[in-house]
């Protein structure tokens, strides 16, 4: 079973939704990037997505388009990211580590290259924003020959047309994305969170993790209560845009408050 699988598991076995911890690679610089990891385990993630900078993030709110311009301004290179990757996973063996970003910084070398690094720096799964489930050749072949989880996003407005497809090849989790719209602007009514998520567990037997514009304990612990696992990013973005180099103490702070709100979400709906 692989990092992902185990740790959803667990955390079922616990009652709970699993964290999940958005950060974007290089920011505020690569130096600082694993401190900040770090603080993220300490204060309970579960699971940590580590954005891969790129110029034009298409998907992303203001908040990580400027780490984007952070990260980029300070260097940070894919070898960089694979780099602390590497480093995060000398000291955290069991906890699962997720690339995110775009195609261009995964592809551009060749998607075997990419995938052989990745899985050789000990990353568990990827989500691309931009590679289509039909154009799964171009990745999603080269990770899983590797034994990484291609992640696939589902939207509202992801029919049931549509649903067969993005769950084809899928691993590891499914990322339903609340909102139609970017990251961090804005979350979407409980009820049609609550509709989503049993909606696809109909389809799927994938964990489903719910993210886009959760920043409140209460808002994950209200998530936390119908979903396998509560992304946050943005919010944790904007505490290393504050703190810069500073940030592994207020971002490990938050996170237990999200972690806390998480651990009794289900046990109030009992």
């Amino acid at each position: 079973m692989s990092r992902i699988a185990d740790t959803f598991a667990r955390c079922r076995e616990q009652g709970r939704a699993a964290l999940v911890t958005f950060v974007t690679a290089g920011d505020p610089n690569p130096q600082a990037t694993g401190a900040i990891l770090d603080a993220l385990v300490a204060g309970g993630a579960d699971v940590i997505e580590l954005g891969m900078p790129f110029t034009d993030p298409m998907a992303d709110g203001p908040a990580i388009q400027l780490a984007n311009i952070r990260s980029l301004g300070a260097g940070t290179t894919t070898a960089d990211i694979l780099a602390i990757v590497r480093e995060f996973r000398s000291r955290h063996a069991d906890v699962p580590l997720v690339l995110m970003g775009y195609a261009n910084p995964m592809v551009r070398r060749g998607a075997d290259w990419f995938a052989e690094a990745a899985a050789d720096a000990g990353v568990d799964g990827v989500i691309c924003v931009d590679i289509p489930p039909e154009e799964d050749d171009s990745l999603g072949v080269a990770l899983r020959a590797r034994g990484i989880a291609p992640i696939r996003l589902a939207t509202p407005t992801t029919d049931v047309a549509r649903l067969p497809a993005v769950l084809d090849g899928a691993d590891g989790f499914l990322y339903y994305v609340s909102v139609a719209g970017i990251t961090g602007k804005q979350q979407a009514a409980q009820a049609s969170i609550d509709e989503a998520v049993a909606r696809l567990k109909q389809s799927t037997d994938l964990p489903i993790a719910v993210g886009f514009g959760v920043r409140t304990p209460e808002q994950a612990a209200a998530i936390g209560g119908v979903a396998d696992g509560v992304v946050v990013g943005s919010a944790i973005v904007e505490i290393v845009g504050v703190h810069g180099t500073a940030a592994a103490e207020p971002v490990r702070t938050y996170i237990q408050s999200l972690a806390a709100a998480l651990a009794s979400a289900r046990k109030e709906l009992a």
